[in-house]
């Protein structure tokens, strides 16, 4: 059944509700009283009685049941029609996207989940376990459902920030492998979609603490102002994490090219000190026959004399300078 719970509550105390199988519009409820159904996948069907019985525009219940939708809030004349986007880890780095759509009345309350994998059944038992603040109505519960929503995200970011912590560690030592830089444009790649798929979630929620909206009573503006903050958190801990992912490899590169700096000075200096040897033999190796000094007595030792005295100086020099 796609019909995961419908309950009714007066004065913050639940009981049972079952939808009329007949599909007919239901009466208007007493004040303080107001209907809670949840629904996960629903078939056409099951959707189209749950329509009837609240009147809900077409539109709205054509949006909520096609899976993709951006967050958005839309109003019906006196009913306000809600779209959050809810995402969670898969194996590997997949995230995985669903969506739930929120119908609210003055007395009704109708969820919508579609690919979402987190229920709100534990979310309903903490509500009816405060009967005085479910007696606030439905804009309450509304305010539950996208903080609970919103909420789900820091798992998955927290998730990435160990992940992204242990590369710009690594990448401080060695210079990230192949493997490593495919991973961490994978990584650039789901960030990006999170943010397009989330993002508005930011617009929907301040419009929900900003603005008049029907249904929506201008006390409780406040929690939805608590989901903003929320959400404001989450997409700037998002924004940090595509921010040390883009750092990793110029970090890595740059500790990189100044490791083969140090290379290239080392071998530069050798090469230096190697030449005096390579230039003196090179002249002694010319076998002209008359070179005064190969018939020299000390000439042997002199020429060693040299060359050590020469590449020893030059052995100190680049010492010095730190290049050997």
């Amino acid at each position: 059944m796609a019909i995961i719970a419908s309950r009714r509550y007066q004065g913050g105390k639940s009981s049972e509700h079952s939808l009329k199988v007949d599909g007919e519009p239901r009466q208007p409820l007493p004040l303080h009283s107001f209907d809670w159904v949840g629904l996960a996948d629903p078939p056409a069907e099951e959707m189209e009685l749950v329509q009837r019985q609240f009147g809900l525009h077409p539109l709205a219940v054509e949006d909520a049941v096609s899976p993709g939708q951006i967050p958005k809030v839309d109003t019906y004349g006196q009913q306000l029609f809600i779209v959050a986007r809810t995402v969670a880890a898969m194996e590997g780095d997949n995230l995985s996207y669903g969506q739930t759509a929120i119908f609210m009345g003055k007395d009704f309350v109708v969820t919508v989940r579609m690919g979402s994998t987190r229920a709100h059944n534990a979310l309903r038992k903490r509500l009816e376990s405060d009967a005085e603040r479910l007696a606030e109505g439905p804009d309450y519960v509304a305010h539950a459902i996208l903080d609970f929503i919103v909420d789900g995200y820091a798992p998955v970011l927290e998730k990435f920030d160990e992940v992204v912590q242990t590369m710009e560690e690594r990448a401080i030592d060695t210079f990230p492998e192949p493997s490593t830089i495919r991973r961490i444009f994978r990584l650039r790649r789901q960030f990006r979609k999170f943010t397009r798929t989330i993002g508005p979630m930011e617009e929907v929620c301040d419009r929900l603490a900003r603005t008049e909206l029907p249904t929506i009573d201008p006390g409780a503006r406040v929690w939805f102002q608590d989901v903003l903050d929320h959400t404001r958190r989450a997409m700037t801990h998002l924004a940090l994490l595509r921010e040390t992912l883009a750092s990793i490899v110029e970090t890595a590169a740059l500790l990189e090219q100044h490791r083969q700096g140090d290379m290239t000075r080392q071998l530069a200096a050798w090469a230096a000190i190697l030449a005096v040897p390579t230039a003196i033999a090179g002249i002694y190796g010319m076998n002209f026959e008359y070179m005064p000094e190969l018939h020299h007595k000390w000439g042997y030792p002199l020429v060693w004399t040299a060359i050590l005295t020469i590449c020893g100086g030059l052995f100190l020099r680049f010492r010095r300078i730190g290049w050997l």
